[in-house]
């Protein structure tokens, strides 16, 4: 509780956290005894649930009728001719992943998904590795996305073009919660995209191409 400053509100609440931080950490080390490519250690959320953490942390809301517009087979992939391809490709040591972002207890991941996405091109296509604004998505981007409540990254990819960019954190720092846009921001400097491509769902070869 002192590492990542837990506070209950009594206790009976912590020793109903302590049940589950238990049940969590059986699994952990039920998990990394039989599997040897990844690890899971104990952090911040091993006092929640699997479905609390669901509620409090994922925020992606799929709209099917925009996925269907927009459903890309193999077939029609830009990139499907690619063949010359390395085994495997790490971005963060070529330099274009920010450090790891907490979004707290907002359902914001549509727009960390995004803004991730955006640091990386930019980075690719400049030589610049930018920490760009999650907060002015959530607080600007409402016409169909829904702040801490959801999202999706299409429709945030659009709205970064039709806006004329995104800020830097720092111009815009993230709040973990939802906040008024503020557009007197425009005089500091954006990054910006003039497209974005949907890669084939559930093919890691395409996504390797990509």
């Amino acid at each position: 509780t002192r590492q990542h400053g837990k506070i209950y509100e009594s206790i009976e609440e912590k020793l109903h956290r302590f049940e589950i931080f238990k049940e969590n950490l059986k699994h952990i080390d039920e998990r990394n005894k039989i599997v040897s490519n990844y690890w899971l250690g104990l952090n911040e959320f091993s006092d929640l649930s699997h479905d609390e953490f669901k509620k409090m942390y994922l925020g992606l809301k799929v709209d099917h009728d925009l996925l269907n517009n927009k459903k890309q087979s193999q077939q029609d992939f830009e990139y499907r001719d690619f063949v010359d391809l390395p085994k495997s490709v790490d971005w963060r040591k070529k330099g274009a992943v920010t450090p790891v972002k907490n979004q707290g207890q907002c359902g914001s991941c549509w727009a960390f998904s995004t803004v991730a996405a955006v640091e990386g091109i930019n980075q690719i296509k400049t030589g610049n590795l930018t920490s760009l604004s999650e907060q002015e998505l959530i607080d600007c981007d409402t016409t169909y996305n829904n702040g801490c409540n959801g999202g999706l990254m299409d429709y945030a990819f659009q709205f970064i073009i039709s806006n004329g960019g995104l800020h830097k954190e720092d111009d815009y720092p993230y709040l973990m919660e939802e906040g008024t846009c503020d557009e007197k921001r425009d005089e500091s400097e954006v990054v910006t995209i003039d497209g974005y491509r949907d890669v084939p769902a559930n093919d890691e070869q395409s996504l390797l191409k990509a």
